[in-house]
């Protein structure tokens, strides 16, 4: 009983020393360091994780959640599932004095759960990343344009793709000169998008610099505009927000469950259907996205991407590109070889037949 009071002594001290009020009103001075007399710059990174151990139920999950919520961050908290319930109730405290609902995430799950959960982000993340920017985008089926649900939309997924796209470099050629769009074109239409009311740039943006890359090619960092996917509905918007850059550059937009109509109109409406990536293991989701859209090769399941596949991209005799193949064991016995119809039918004559009536 006395660790228990001692621990929820420091909670209750740290709270005190930095209420919510006083942090609404001194957070410039908080992250500026200005108590100590120094001007140090510091930004929230958003969509952080925090994950406590057994012996501290209490004090390190409060100090740190607080710490994480005071500076405008989002935080995912996981905590020992062995105490997990005082944090739990913790947080219904914390919701009945005020902390909007949707600002925690709060998770109950063994560390391989866990585990898997931050690894799946990350996987996510490096496909998007690949899809988008390897071969500086410039891929018939790079990703050119993502829909984040809402569950998506509030995890670190954007700051992950941010980290993994700051990682390219001129020198290795992860990013590199572009053959069809020069750099004015590519940000031209990047500020075309800025434009656009609610939209904003998440990373990127800038002509890459230190290089001898003639003025007719393109050379731009890795580049994402966020979009609504409201204003991209519209229809003196949504021949800009689609149109094809072949090159680093995405539209990131969001949506709430209610609006998977909305982003399968968006699918509809496109005038290329090359390919698709639905990225979810939920089988029910899969099949109406997957039923209510025309793609080529489609790609389901949590590791789904849209490049990087094998060779022998095609599509049907008819031309619909729900008939297109990539690679597969059918997609190459269709493409290299002829289907030859023999219908067998060698009996034997049932014993008691007799001649029908005529049809």
């Amino acid at each position: 009983g006395l660790e228990c009071d001692l621990r929820l002594g420091v909670g209750v001290e740290c709270w005190t020393r930095h209420e919510p009020d006083r942090v609404a009103k001194h957070g410039p001075d908080l992250a500026h360091g200005t108590d100590s007399g120094q001007l140090v710059g510091s930004l929230a990174t958003l969509q952080v994780v925090i994950v406590t151990p057994f012996n501290f139920p209490l004090e390190i999950p409060v100090l740190q959640l607080m710490g994480a919520l005071y500076m405008g961050n989002k935080p995912l908290l996981k905590v020992d599932s062995k105490v997990s319930v005082v944090m739990d109730q913790m947080l219904r405290l914390l919701h009945h004095c005020g902390l909007p609902m949707e600002d925690v995430d709060f998770i109950n799950s063994d560390g391989k759960t866990m585990n898997k959960l931050l690894l799946e982000a990350d996987y996510v993340a490096w496909v998007c990343d690949q899809d988008a920017y390897a071969c500086s985008g410039q891929k018939c089926s790079a990703q050119s344009i993502l829909f984040m649900h809402e569950n998506w939309a509030s995890t670190d997924l954007i700051s992950r793709m941010k980290s993994l796209a700051e990682r390219r470099k001129l020198e290795d050629l992860t990013i590199g000169p572009v053959l069809t769009v020069t750099t004015e074109a590519m940000l031209e239409h990047m500020n075309a998008l800025l434009k656009i009311p609610g939209s904003k740039l998440l990373f990127g943006g800038e002509a890459l610099e230190n290089h001898s890359i003639p003025n007719i090619y393109g050379a731009i960092k890795p580049t994402a505009v966020y979009v609504p996917l409201d204003e991209i509905l519209k229809d003196n918007n949504f021949e800009l927000v689609t149109k094809e850059i072949f090159g680093p550059l995405q539209v990131v937009t969001d949506y709430k469950q209610d609006q998977l109509a909305n982003v399968l109109d968006a699918l509809e409406r496109r005038h290329a259907h090359l390919t698709a990536a639905v990225v979810s293991n939920d089988l029910l989701f899969l099949q109406e996205v997957i039923g209510r859209s025309v793609n080529g090769a489609t790609y389901a399941g949590l590791r789904a991407r849209t490049t990087g596949a094998p060779q022998n991209h095609w599509f049907g005799p008819a031309g619909d590109p729900r008939g297109a193949g990539i690679g597969t064991p059918e997609a190459i016995k269709l493409v290299w070889s002829c289907h030859r119809e023999i219908i067998y039918d060698v009996g034997p004559v049932p014993h008691h037949w007799e001649i029908p009536p005529s049809t």
